[in-house]
């Protein structure tokens, strides 16, 4: 079990839920880091009491610092507190709970400080997952999935090191609201029908993606970046109830999953705990009370973007960052309500196309991908 812990992100969903995991397991924290939520990052430097909390700008370290004036906490913000709080000596693992790009410095930060990682940030892998797991192989950095598919994934091939062993990892998809729908009735669909998923608590972004099948895409590229394995390896199967998290079929035939309630603590405590198990807050999945578990495949006609995501993983190079921030900039307009939900696929394939394509990028590059894909759908 770790000892104590940095959050980046500790407002959002992925967040709150691993303060629930560390209050029950009585791990100290190092750091808490968050956006411009305010009230919500004061309310957990009382409980939690940080040696330091950062926030995204100046402005709302300034409003946090007088809201929490008395506490022994310290406040920074932007880039530089994020790098801080993701390098902290006294914590041993950094939850890497932020959305989007701006997870990438911090995480490498904290490979290159030794820290195990709790990986939740997807973008990260997607669009510089080669040069991640490079890292974490230089530094010895352990990196434990967050999410419930890659954990499930993790969790399934605990007793099988070798991957020559693995004939293909296959992730499950609950298939989000929109399950079952067609073109022309998934053009008339609004933002609110969007963040009504199913099954899942989350925040609007993934939420949003879960419902184009985004997200299934960019955990496709994760999987493939964090087991090594091609493309033709991986494989999405709808599973509406949200129960079977994913699974691993061997050369021999053999089908492991993992199953569990759909509650993220579940793999939040596994990457504090691991190579330990221990009591969960989360009610145990009753099977008799779980009723039928059913499987298809998905629609990549109506949920173009998984398509798209897989055809960028084939791609590799800069096709996946730039994939990846457009994604991003196209959820957020689609969430301020400047366009429609298919616009999300149309913006984000024609923006993969704008950007001029590099095989083996540097940083930096991948960085530039990124900034010319957000540029592309906002212009578009």
């Amino acid at each position: 079990m770790v000892k104590c812990v940095s959050i980046l992100g500790s407002t959002g969903s992925i967040g709150r839920q691993t303060l629930d995991i560390i209050e029950h397991l009585h791990i100290p924290v190092a750091a808490l880091t968050a956006g411009s939520g305010v009230e919500r990052m004061a309310e957990q430097c009382r409980a939690f009491r940080p040696r330091l909390a950062v926030m995204a700008t100046q402005e709302a370290a300034e409003r946090l610092r007088q809201v929490i004036a008395g506490l022994d906490v310290e406040v920074a913000w932007g880039e530089v507190g994020l790098l801080r709080a993701a390098t902290m000596e006294e914590a041993d693992c950094v939850i890497t709970a932020v959305v989007g790009m701006v997870g990438l410095k911090p995480t490498l930060a904290a490979i290159r400080a030794k820290k195990r990682i709790g990986l939740a940030n997807k973008e990260t892998l997607v669009c510089a997952g080669e040069l991640v797991m490079a890292e974490a192989r230089r530094y010895g950095a352990q990196i434990i999935p967050v999410d419930s598919e890659h954990s499930a994934i993790f969790q399934c091939l605990m007793g099988s090191q070798n991957p020559r062993e693995i004939k293909r990892l296959i992730l499950t998809c609950s298939g989000g609201p929109f399950f079952g729908m067609g073109r022309e009735a998934l053009k008339q669909v609004t933002k609110a029908d969007a963040l009504r998923h199913p099954n899942w608590k989350m925040g609007p972004k993934i939420t949003v993606d879960c419902a184009t099948l985004m997200n299934k895409g960019l955990e496709v590229i994760e999987a493939m970046r964090l087991y090594d394995l091609p493309l033709e390896q991986v494989d999405v199967v709808i599973h509406r109830q949200s129960i079977a998290h994913s699974f691993v079929e061997f050369v021999d035939g053999a089908v492991m999953a993992q199953l569990g309630a759909p509650d993220m603590r579940l793999p939040i405590q596994l990457a504090l705990t691991y190579p330990e198990r221990v009591e969960c807050i989360v009610e145990p999945l009753d099977l008799t009370k779980c009723g039928a578990l059913t499987f298809c495949e998905p629609d990549l006609e109506a949920f173009p973007c998984l398509a798209l995501a897989r055809a960028c993983a084939k791609a590799g190079g800069t096709a996946c960052p730039a994939m990846n921030g457009a994604n991003e900039e196209a959820v957020a307009m689609f969430l301020d309500d400047r366009i429609g939900f298919y616009d999300i696929y149309e913006r984000v394939s024609r923006a993969v196309d704008a950007v001029p394509f590099i095989r083996q990028p540097s940083l930096e590059e991948i960085l530039e991908a990124d900034r010319l894909a957000r540029a592309a759908v906002v212009d578009a």
